[in-house]
């Protein structure tokens, strides 16, 4: 009788066992090494009080990374977020003057509407005219740019921002908390229920995966792309309105700062950025990642150039990884 080699049956790793994707677990201990490094840098940083702070503004961040990973599960990308979140900024303050006393109570959801109608038109460019996501999506951007522009000829719109919009952008309610934080625990909790608990969210991994697969397997891939961007153009178009309740006015060019730091928390946190694989658990810790390396550029005065060299490098390097794993596998 021969003896078993004990090393090639060894047991899943306690990782393996939670479902955790090795990508996330080094996303986090990524998120360790930087907390470490902060409080060496200063002992404020890993004060409670700074990191709440530090939270709420990511949570902003969070949102709109909830649809990029959406989008980007599917094996597209969407580039329309900046304006998008500009668009439901501006409605958003815009519908308090249109709608008289019934603006305020319309003015959150109208903004969210608009962005989930450009998230419409996106997925019906991409999952009808089967035109690259890429190119459509930026082509969606610089028209709502052109009607952003239209609107406000040019200059800081002088709408503000409600009370509503306010609270839950900036106060606290429970525990110190801030409000955001909740927002953004509900999406992703809606987020998580979707992908896990529904057959929509497995036909996102599936047309992901490979979509003419998906297809002949009795998938309605086209709802699931319009499905998805819609969702995208709606949490771009949320977080916009929460972003103008931040600062209580809108102003041009505020989405600006979300496209890149939004699809490197979700490739960061283990999202294949070429479709298929990915969870959310990978996109929180992304999220928290990219807002703290955020926090320290900020502290060490890195101008927004640097920054944004340092994001798109992230992209970069994490679309070679999962490339060469791509082609490993076939």
């Amino acid at each position: 009788m021969t003896g078993v080699d004990t090393g090639a049956v060894r047991g899943p790793t306690l990782a393996a066992r939670l479902g955790i994707d090795r990508s996330v677990t080094i996303a986090f201990g990524c998120i360790l090494l930087i907390l470490c490094g902060g409080a060496l840098y200063s002992r404020e940083f890993l004060s409670p009080e700074y990191l709440l702070q530090q939270l709420q503004v990511g949570a902003f961040l969070g949102i709109v990374a909830s649809g990029a990973m959406m989008v980007i599960l599917l094996g597209h990308i969407d580039l329309s977020i900046p304006w998008v979140v500009t668009l439901g900024a501006m409605m958003a303050t815009a519908m308090v003057g249109w709608g008289g006393p019934a603006g305020v109570w319309l003015c959150i959801p109208f903004g969210v509407f608009c962005g989930a109608v450009v998230g419409v038109l996106n997925g019906l460019g991409v999952a009808y005219l089967r035109l690259p996501s890429m190119i459509f999506t930026l082509g969606m951007n610089a028209v709502v740019q052109g009607l952003m522009v239209l609107h406000t000829g040019g200059f800081a719109p002088l709408d503000q921002a409600t009370e509503a919009m306010h609270f839950i952008a900036v106060q606290r309610s429970l525990f110190g908390i801030p409000n955001a934080l909740f927002v953004w625990a509900l999406v992703g909790a809606f987020v998580i229920y979707l992908l896990k608990r529904t057959a929509f969210g497995r036909a996102v991994y599936a047309v992901g995966n490979r979509e003419s697969a998906a297809y002949l397997s009795g998938v309605n891939t086209n709802r699931v792309l319009i499905g998805c961007f819609a969702f995208s153009g709606a949490m771009a178009a949320f977080a916009g309105v929460l972003l103008a309740g931040y600062s209580n006015k809108a102003y041009q060019n505020m989405g600006d700062a979300y496209l890149l730091p939004a699809i490197a928390a979700v490739v960061l946190g283990g999202t294949n950025i070429l479709g298929g694989k990915g969870n959310y658990l990978g996109t929180i810790a992304g999220v928290i990642l990219i807002t703290l390396l955020q926090s320290i550029l900020s502290v060490m005065q890195m101008p927004e150039a640097g920054r944004q060299v340092i994001y798109g490098c992230v992209i970069i390097a994490m679309l070679l990884i999962y490339g060469r794993g791509a082609k490993a596998r076939s």
